[in-house]
């Protein structure tokens, strides 16, 4: 479900996840989105949001602008990462490993819009998470704490 768009300042957005949640109230139901985007330049800067409103599109802007606004430099080395890396958070754990020329992209998920928003055109990527924690924001965390 991922959404890529070219921007006027050269950024690539995507858009990682829309999630619809309820809050339960006296008179029904409350219902608002969540939206999880990432945001990179292709030249290993990287950033990603997480926005919440009433409507959809709401929800997206404010994820796009928060992403805008975390953006942080990921070490690279002619289109793959540097050095394997490993990172754990809660109940996940990523190991990152770079990979020789014409292996492509090897990951899914969140990790994979983070990295080819990043720049990265060849890497090899295993996540290991726990099915009850198994949720977007978890597996980006887990890239964060890299």
């Amino acid at each position: 479900m991922a959404h890529i768009e070219k921007q006027a300042g050269e950024l690539q957005e995507k858009l990682i996840a829309v999630n619809r949640v309820s809050k339960t109230v006296k008179g029904g139901r409350i219902f608002s989105f969540t939206a999880l985007t990432v945001v990179g330049d292709g030249n290993g800067r990287v950033g990603f949001g997480y926005g919440k409103a009433r409507e959809v599109p709401a929800a997206i802007q404010k994820a796009m602008e928060k992403a805008r606004r975390n953006m942080m430099n990921v070490a690279l080395n002619s289109g793959t990462l540097q050095h394997p890396v490993k990172g754990a958070h809660t109940g996940s754990r990523v190991f990152m490993q770079p990979a020789s020329e014409g292996t492509g992209i090897i990951a899914g998920g969140a990790m994979r819009a983070v990295l080819e928003v990043a720049g990265c055109i060849t890497y090899w990527l295993k996540l290991m998470v726990l099915q009850t924690r198994s949720t977007w924001f978890v597996q980006l965390s887990t890239l964060w704490q890299i």
